[in-house]
């Protein structure tokens, strides 16, 4: 079972930026797809980005051109850049893993954005 660990949330003005990291307990080389998702109050879970083994990308629309997505396969280490930052991004955000896009997969905890207007 793949331990994953978000850090780097906190308050941050709109326009501002924040980087999040994800560490996690084992090798990520066999986890094909890592992602970022993000749950505002009273909403869903959402897709926010998600990076491939072979570096592929995908993103949310509200995202794109803003926030970027990057894995360290030999740290282990999973991130979001998000720039430009806008209180609709406010969320808890959480790091998820899996070796096949229809897998559950692995999930941390959260860490929690909050973005002052």
């Amino acid at each position: 079972q793949v331990q994953l660990v978000e850090s780097g949330g906190g308050l941050v003005q709109a326009g501002g930026s924040l980087r999040l990291s994800c560490a996690a307990s084992e090798s990520i080389f066999s986890i094909n797809f890592m992602g970022w998702y993000r749950q505002a109050p009273g909403k869903q879970r959402e897709l926010v980005a998600r990076i491939s083994n072979g570096g592929s990308t995908n993103y949310a629309d509200s995202v794109k051109g803003r926030f970027t997505i990057s894995r360290d396969n030999p740290k282990n280490m999973v991130y979001l850049q998000m720039n430009s930052l806008k209180p609709e991004d406010k969320a808890v955000y959480y790091c998820n893993g899996r070796r096949r896009v229809i897998d559950a997969g692995y999930w941390g905890q959260g860490t929690q954005v909050n973005v002052s207007s």
